[in-house]
């Protein structure tokens, strides 16, 4: 059975900071009731993660970002076919193009926490200023899996 929520976290552990999306999952499983939410973890997106969309009311993807503005982003996210569509690593964005390009039909509605990360060296572990962003990035996904409907989660902001 397809639970209605998908958390989608990617990175990879062993790339210091990039571990943030993952690291995320593993809060969410320990402190979050999962009977509607289904965690999905790997390195990056791509293609065939299209169809893990597919019968989800929400879907929340997870990454560190060396760009964030913020400590965590949170916005909706919209189909696009970018650069990355032809690539190894897909954007969000990319993933929900293929979605609709494959289905014929609009995705989900999908959001986009980033996590404000640092290095991203392999080998390295999680820096101090990612570990404190993570704190906070998890107390927001616990508030947002708490009321997981469209409205509520459009109403919410970066911080």
């Amino acid at each position: 059975m397809i639970k209605p929520i998908l958390v989608f976290g990617y990175g990879n552990l062993s790339r210091g900071d990039d571990a943030l999306g993952p690291l995320l999952l593993d809060y969410i499983e320990k402190h979050c009731d999962l009977s509607k939410i289904e965690l999905l973890t790997d390195f990056q997106l791509q293609i065939e993660h299209a169809l893990d969309l597919e019968h989800r009311s929400l879907v929340l993807f997870v990454d560190a970002s060396v760009a964030c503005i913020n400590r965590c982003d949170f916005s909706p996210l919209t189909a696009a076919r970018d650069k990355s569509y032809t690539t190894h690593a897909m954007s969000p964005a990319a993933v929900l193009a293929v979605y609709v390009s494959i289905k014929k039909q609009a995705p989900p509605p999908c959001f986009l926490m980033s996590i404000k990360s640092e290095s991203m060296e392999l080998g390295a572990g999680l820096s101090s200023a990612a570990e404190n962003n993570l704190q906070q990035a998890c107390l927001f996904v616990k508030q947002l899996l708490q009321q997981p409907t469209l409205n509520h989660w459009l109403q919410q902001t970066s911080y």
